[in-house]
């Protein structure tokens, strides 16, 4: 595994630090990406097989700067990302929706523009996406609309990247406690850990899966309702707002 190295954003909290933890601890070369400085330096402190880089993804220079002091990475896991509401859809904001768009979407085909050749043959790249793509949730017209996207692209990229024999994972997380899901003012039911979701996105990437997906109990409760006639998971929807 040492020379196995492991790229992860948005490592500074939530998923992506649990993942640190988690891949740094089994003896991975690990480069944890976010932009709090403070917070890296005490990453790169935890092992020597550790480092860190500091950089915004949604701005191109900063990740072209930060792409080329890497050669090689041979699993490139994008996992930062944002979750913000449109709490009054008739003042629909613009900006909020194009800022959730832009760190969530956008900035992965900066990151995939700058950091692609680096995966070689044999090489994988995990998208961390959300559960809630699967179905339409009220105030998550930017945040829902953003993940959704995730999902195309990764699902595309896999075909593409066939003849390169670079692996494409998509991974649907349910409800993780991080500080994104913190302020949420709504029950969030099979609620996992942050340590959790890693533990299970680590078995999943080392298992090779194309579609990692979990708590199994949510997920595919979702499934379910999304095959059913719109109406059924409507109701349930405008009731949850009442």
């Amino acid at each position: 595994m040492k020379d196995k190295t492991v790229l992860i954003t948005g490592a500074t909290s939530g998923i992506g630090e649990a993942l640190f933890y988690h891949y740094a601890g089994l003896g991975y070369q690990v480069i944890a990406c976010g932009r709090n400085r403070e917070k890296l330096d005490k990453l790169a402190s935890f092992k020597k097989n550790a480092r860190c880089l500091a950089f915004d993804i949604t701005k191109g220079e900063q990740v072209k700067q930060a792409a080329a002091q890497i050669s090689k990475i041979d699993l490139l896991i994008l996992n930062a990302g944002d979750c913000q509401y449109i709490d009054d859809v008739m003042k629909f904001d613009s900006d909020r929706f194009a800022q959730v768009i832009n760190t969530n979407l956008i900035s992965m085909g900066i990151m995939l523009e700058h950091f692609l050749s680096k995966i070689p043959k044999g090489g994988r790249i995990a998208f961390v996406s959300s559960s809630a793509s699967i179905l339409p949730f009220t105030r998550s017209e930017a945040y829902g609309a953003s993940k959704a996207g995730v999902d195309y692209l990764a699902n595309s990229l896999r075909l593409d990247l066939v003849k390169q024999q670079i692996n494409v994972s998509l991974i649907h997380p349910g409800f993780i406690k991080t500080p994104l899901t913190d302020k949420n003012d709504f029950d969030m039911p099979f609620l996992l850990s942050a340590e959790e979701a890693a533990k299970r996105i680590y078995k999943g990437i080392a298992a090779e899966k194309d579609y990692i997906h979990f708590p199994k109990r949510l997920t595919m409760l979702l499934k379910t309702f999304a095959i059913l006639p719109n109406f059924i998971w409507r109701s349930i929807a405008l009731r949850s707002m009442q």
